[in-house]
């Protein structure tokens, strides 16, 4: 059974998967239009309405962000969901209309084994994805599957399967920072060939297996292990920061760029040419950010730290499925 991890009050998530097609969407819904931001960091990357988070840009808020497998095909995700919302009577307010807005970011999963037909037929190849969209929004929840579900499902590292996870931290605010992802890199999550994870040294509660690092670093552990490596294509992580506290535009933009850095402390190598990296951060505004540089400090580490265990629980928690090119951890290394 998939473990499920709570979401932060003020949020909703859902997945929607298609086994057959080895892919996914995953949404976030916000209670209320929210704060949000982008950054991109790789250099392939797939978006939708990212340029609307730019603290100068007009609309400021977001109805729903969405992440979604599929490559380009797999923008075509947002549109269900801003159909749903929609029909929910959410938007922004325009010539008597609302119009949601909805950025969204997609990783590659075509190559993985799954049936890809239906993307090559001209009238299902993109209701594929809304359908996907739509129904992430009706099964968004307080709760959260992690492992081989949502955008994660057809997810690979260089050498291991991917997925989707999660991880929370407490700030000394007393405010929460969570981190989602869909870690599809083209590099490796692991020290070379041993089962510890790089990011082990922020494990917690044995969320990763518990092994922590190595007591000596392998010989392997600094080499550029990639998926050309194993004659596997597609890439890209994409992940959500979230949080409760009353961020701006251009402070969360500052934690959407600090939040890479929990990509690099998970992922070798991480930001190539071949990986769409983008992370978003979104506030429910919650909690009041009383100390605006020390305050600000904090989230972003804390960011930081936990998109990089969460990077490394989408690995452990996946589940194999029929034709997958690489491996799950648990079944290379078996349970610790």
């Amino acid at each position: 059974m998939a473990t499920e991890f709570q979401v932060l009050p003020g949020l909703a998530i859902g997945h929607a998967t298609d086994p057959a097609l080895k892919s996914g969407t995953t949404v976030f819904l916000p209670d209320r239009p929210a704060i949000a931001a982008v950054h991109v960091a790789g250099g392939a990357p797939g978006t939708r309405e990212t340029d609307l988070l730019l603290p100068e840009a007009t609309v400021g808020r977001v109805d729903a962000i969405t992440l979604s497998g599929g490559s380009a095909f797999g923008l075509a995700a947002a549109d269900g969901v801003v159909a749903w919302l929609a029909a929910h009577g959410r938007g922004f307010e325009v010539g008597g209309m609302r119009v949601p807005i909805v950025p969204a970011a997609i990783l590659f999963d075509l190559a993985n084994g799954g049936d890809k037909s239906a993307l090559r037929d001209p009238g299902r190849s993109t209701s594929v994805y809304r359908e996907l969209g739509l129904a992430a929004c009706a099964a968004a929840g307080p709760s959260v599957a992690l492992g081989t579900a949502g955008g994660g499902t057809g997810a690979f590292t260089a050498d291991l399967k991917g997925g989707f996870g999660a991880a929370a931290a407490a700030l000394p605010s007393g405010a929460t920072v969570q981190a989602f992802v869909a870690a599809n890199p083209f590099g490796r999550v692991t020290l070379g060939t041993t089962p510890h994870f790089r990011a082990g040294a922020f494990e917690r509660d044995g969320e990763f297996g518990n092994l922590g690092l190595p007591g000596v670093l392998p010989e392997d552990a600094g080499r550029a292990v990639t998926k050309r490596d194993v004659g596997m294509g597609g890439n890209t992580t994409i992940a959500v920061i979230a949080t409760d506290l009353a961020v701006d535009a251009a402070q969360a933009k500052r934690v959407a760029i600090a939040a890479h850095d929990g990509l690099a402390l998970a992922i070798y190598p991480v930001h190539t040419p071949l990986d769409g990296d983008t992370v978003f951060v979104v506030s429910t505004g919650k909690l009041p950010l009383e100390d605006r540089v020390y305050g600000l400090a904090d989230l972003a580490a804390a960011a930081s730290a936990t998109l990089a265990r969460a990077i490394s629980r989408a690995v452990y928690e996946a589940e194999p499925a029929p034709g997958d090119p690489s491996p799950t951890w648990k079944a290379r290394y078996g349970p610790p």
